[in-house]
């Protein structure tokens, strides 16, 4: 795991007004942005709340019985999510329009629903575009869609449920030896590719990175890892991966993957609360496994991401 990370402790530091103005003001000093000081010292206080206020929400939904998780868990990532605008974007929120989720979905489940089956839709104003563009300055996503299948096998947690249940591997696991990594060669079956074009293909998804000539071993350092790629770190088996899908959603950054599950189960929570309370007594098909493991997982997975985010 990375060494600066443990949890809540990590938190500690921003958690003192002193600690907090000093680091948004070398935040906003980096993008050299006008009188960083000043910015540093007006946005201290909303920052050390956005960050307390979301760690309340994880911790009451630790407590809570599983039927509220997905509401406690959306509220208190999206406060974690504003801390990080925050570090980006001193003015945040300008107008109104930053506020909305950002996200829509189909208010009306359809007979037979499945949640794996089920959608969001990006929209051009809110929450989710605008910290798509100025947290991983991804273009604007309108108008297109998602399933919750392709959402979960972005995580990398997941890979030995989807494994067990449904015989599919989404993601490999590489050895790692201080900066040096090595990928097993059996991925070459799952991309389709000669070893060269291998390296050529993955080569292009970093700034800097050089295999060894004779194997699938390269180097990455600790910073280039901070940055969103395709290499996903597995908190529980405190091991980095590459997913075997190297579909569109190959760069796709995973604090938007949580974001945008996160925000379907907590309105399935609040608005579909037949299909949510039969889910979670009946356990009817493969819905509930994938979903309270993601839950389970999303707990400590999300506060991780937003700790890389702040001290890359």
């Amino acid at each position: 795991m990375d060494p600066l990370y443990n949890g809540w402790k990590s938190y500690t530091f921003f958690f003192s007004a002193e600690n907090t103005q000093a680091y948004l003001k070398k935040k906003y000093q980096a993008q050299n942005l006008d009188n960083p000081s000043q910015k540093g010292f007006d946005n201290c206080y909303a920052f050390l709340y956005y960050l307390e206020h979301g760690q309340i929400y994880y911790e009451q939904s630790e407590k809570a019985p599983l039927i509220l998780k997905p509401i406690l868990l959306f509220y208190g990532f999206v406060h974690l999510i504003k801390a990080c605008i925050l570090t980006v974007n001193p003015l945040y929120p300008e107008t109104t329009s930053v506020l909305a989720h950002g996200v829509s979905t189909r208010k009306r489940k359809k007979q037979n629903y499945q949640f794996f089956h089920d959608e969001v839709k990006f929209q051009r104003n809110g929450l989710f575009p605008f910290m798509s563009e100025t947290m991983f300055h991804m273009e604007q996503l309108e108008g297109d869609k998602i399933t919750m299948e392709e959402l979960l096998k972005l995580i990398p947690e997941l890979d030995e449920l989807f494994v067990k249940l449904e015989a599919k591997q989404t993601f490999m696991t590489l050895e790692r030896c201080g900066d040096y990594f090595t990928i097993p060669e059996k991925i070459l079956d799952h991309y389709h590719m000669t070893e060269g074009r291998f390296k050529e293909f993955f080569s292009t998804k970093f700034n800097s990175l050089f295999f060894d000539q004779d194997t699938l071993k390269f180097r990455l350092d600790d910073k280039a890892l901070k940055n969103p790629t395709p290499l996903k770190f597995n908190l529980e088996m405190e091991s980095y991966t590459l997913p075997l899908n190297k579909n569109n959603l190959f760069h796709f950054p995973e604090l938007l993957t949580h974001y945008l599950l996160l925000y379907n189960l907590s309105m399935i929570a609040r608005y579909e609360t037949e299909w949510w309370g039969e889910l979670i007594k009946m356990m009817p098909n493969r819905d509930y496994p994938f979903i309270n493991s993601f839950l389970n997982i999303t707990q400590k997975k999300g506060p991780f991401l937003i700790h890389q985010f702040l001290m890359g």
